[in-house]
């Protein structure tokens, strides 16, 4: 019996039991588009598929000429001594090796099979339907994106193309529909199946509907079975978690199989749309898990459509596009005290611009500029790549209540942690005069949280700090965190209208 590499003693008999995959799986029908729209599904049962596959990859069952396969490649077993052909052999290794579970290119080295049993293991992959999805043709910069987004698209290729080429652990990609993670998850199958490993690709509903159809009576596999060849895929990639129904049996057996894969730290890329928060706890929890998950959050919308980001929606920023430093008037119709305070107040604005740390207070009445400082300096700090979320009291209170719409996708808590953690967030006209209790609960949490963590923040009123809310007035007066400036002069429309 011809011999193979083993981790300790070099050469060793190979046994049916090595080359035998039982981990191996088959394709899975994709029924989702990445929009989620319904898709046909493929006709062919499960069990025919992962029978051909094990079939194909199981050196027992390798074609003969009484047993034509034409999905199997057609070589004998004995046209390689130590894969019998396939390509690829599987060590036999402690649970603990990094080599467990995994496939390995044959060291036999057969060149003449290689085309043959890459576009075999493409067919079984299911990554067929993505075979134009590679990093070469993934867009890191769409024309009519922020800085920001743009760099999303450039993060989440650099993470996913580190992944392709040392697939250690698990790749989380999160984001919108539409916004490139199926494209960056193929593209990383496409480059595993390059380098000879056996990848499976299936949608998170997908997934649980094929162990449902397990318990039919005309089901050719049973449940037991396909669950453990899903569950041990050498790479799998499951497209759109969250998606599925969420039933406690859907939950439960999701974990099962993750759990099971990430206590193995098998090779997995998993791509979502939704909150982690909205996922089973448990399965969270490891996703959450920065030991193991590679991690990338793309932020561009779906490139399908023009629609903006769901930060850009609720932002106000772009409804004053046209304010900007270049274009604040401190000459027109004014006296030389109105001039002096315009002018202070502008390079007080532009400063701040350059070097945004602590608070930057802007009063004065309606009219007199402080929006326009302000807007401005939301577009200097977005034009240097930083996220920034322009919001008016009352728009920040809807952003949050949007939450307890049934489809909304977002937490109240997630929503919570984005307007704290935001890189530079600008309050403009706060005013909480005719707020509920329930309203200044919350935006005092959001600004006792940056102000306790420093973070940049901007405000603007037409209250005097007298007559700011207690609780808030309280960190307005911190000369250490905040800087106030005054506008005293006239409107602009008073002012234009002097003679």
């Amino acid at each position: 019996m011809p011999n193979v590499p083993t981790r300790r003693h070099g050469l060793k008999k190979r046994s049916k039991s090595l080359l035998k995959l039982t981990s191996a799986v088959g394709v899975i029908s994709k029924r989702f588009s990445n929009d989620g729209r319904r898709r046909v599904k493929i006709v062919e049962s499960m069990g025919d598929i992962l029978n051909r596959m094990v079939n194909a990859m199981s050196q027992e069952n390798m074609p003969t000429s009484s047993n034509p396969n034409p999905d199997a490649l057609e070589i004998q077993r004995d046209d390689c001594p130590i894969c019998g052909g396939l390509g690829v052999v599987r060590y036999e290794v402690p649970i603990d090796d990094p080599r467990f579970g995994k496939l390995f290119k044959c060291p036999g080295d057969h060149p003449a099979l290689e085309d043959e049993r890459q576009e075999r293991f493409r067919k079984i992959s299911n990554l067929q339907a993505y075979e134009d999805k590679t990093f070469a043709n993934f867009e890191t910069e769409r024309p009519g994106l922020s800085i920001a987004e743009n760099r999303s698209l450039l993060l989440a290729y650099d993470v996913a193309r580190r992944f392709a080429s040392n697939p250690d652990g698990w790749l989380l990609l999160e984001g919108t529909y539409g916004c490139g993670k199926s494209h960056l998850a193929a593209a990383v199958g496409n480059a595993r199946l390059d380098a000879g490993d056996s990848v499976l690709f299936v949608t998170a509903p997908d997934l649980l509907d094929h162990l449902r159809s397990t318990y039919s009576a005309s089901s050719e596999i049973d449940y037991g079975e396909m669950f453990t060849r899903i569950r041990n895929a050498p790479f799998l990639i499951i497209d759109d978690l969250g998606a599925e129904s969420p039933s406690e049996w859907a939950q439960e057996k999701l974990f099962q199989l993750l759990n099971h894969r990430y206590s193995h730290r098998l090779p997995t890329i998993i791509t979502t749309n939704v909150d982690l928060d909205r996922l089973d706890g448990r399965v969270r929890s490891r996703l959450l898990d920065e030991a193991i998950i590679h991690r990338a959050k793309i932020m561009a919308p779906d490139y399908r459509t023009v629609t903006q980001s769901e930060q850009q929606q609720f932002s106000s920023l772009v409804l004053y596009h046209d304010m900007h430093f270049e274009n604040f008037d401190t000459q027109t119709n004014t006296v030389n005290g109105e001039r002096d305070n315009l002018d202070k107040a502008l390079r007080a604005a532009w400063d701040y611009a350059i070097k945004p740390q602590g608070w930057l207070i802007i009063l004065g009445e309606y009219g007199t500029g402080k929006t326009h400082l302000a807007a401005s300096i939301a577009h200097y700090r977005q034009q240097h790549g930083e996220d920034v979320l322009f919001l008016t009291t009352p728009d920040l209170l809807d952003y949050l209540r949007k939450t307890f719409n049934p489809d909304a996708t977002v937490t109240l808590a997630r929503r919570l942690q984005q307007l704290r953690n935001t890189h530079l967030l600008i309050l403009d006209d706060l005013d909480t005069d005719n707020a509920s209790s329930w309203a200044k609960e919350k935006l005092f949490q959001i600004l006792e949280h940056r102000y306790a963590a420093a973070k940049p923040t901007v405000i603007t009123t037409a209250k005097s700090i007298e007559d700011t809310n207690p609780r808030i007035r309280t960190r307005l007066l911190d000369k250490q965190r905040c800087s106030i400036f005054a506008l005293t002069v006239p409107d602009y429309a008073t002012r234009m209208n002097r003679r």
